[in-house]
């Protein structure tokens, strides 16, 4: 039987990566780019299916929008912040530029901020520095 998808595993222990988007545009194009680098992708469309995804998936690390329907970046944070022992790395990715958004992200303990729009580039070296 032929293995599908064999570029994925090219190392014994894929990462593992969890989006955290409403924007199916953004999500489409940051799976597409992630798995072309041979990371493992799970997706959450709004902010409680990731933190659901979160708790029983245990991805390596989470890429989470701001702004979202039922919860958003912050309470999802605040929340996997409470839960859980060893931290998940977290880049937020968000629309909104303020200096008090991105400074409670950083109290909460995100490892980097990304404004929209990003180049797919500046989302792909933070992603393999922060899993490296």
């Amino acid at each position: 039987m032929e293995k599908q998808k064999s570029e994925t595993q090219n190392t014994s222990d894929t990462k593992r990566v969890l989006i955290v988007d409403d924007d199916s545009e953004i999500v489409d194009s940051v799976k597409f780019a992630l798995e072309s680098k041979g990371y493992g992708v799970i997706v959450a469309r709004d902010g409680n299916q990731g933190l659901a995804l979160a708790e029983r998936e245990d991805p390596d690390l989470m890429i989470l929008d701001m702004m979202m329907p039922k919860r958003s970046g912050f309470l999802v944070l605040e929340k996997l912040r409470r839960t859980r022992p060893d931290p998940i790395r977290v880049i937020m990715i968000t629309a909104n530029e303020g200096s008090r958004h991105k400074a409670y992200a950083e109290v909460l303990g995100v490892d980097d901020y990304i404004c929209k729009p990003f180049p797919m580039d500046r989302l792909l070296e933070s992603v393999k520095r922060l899993l490296a």
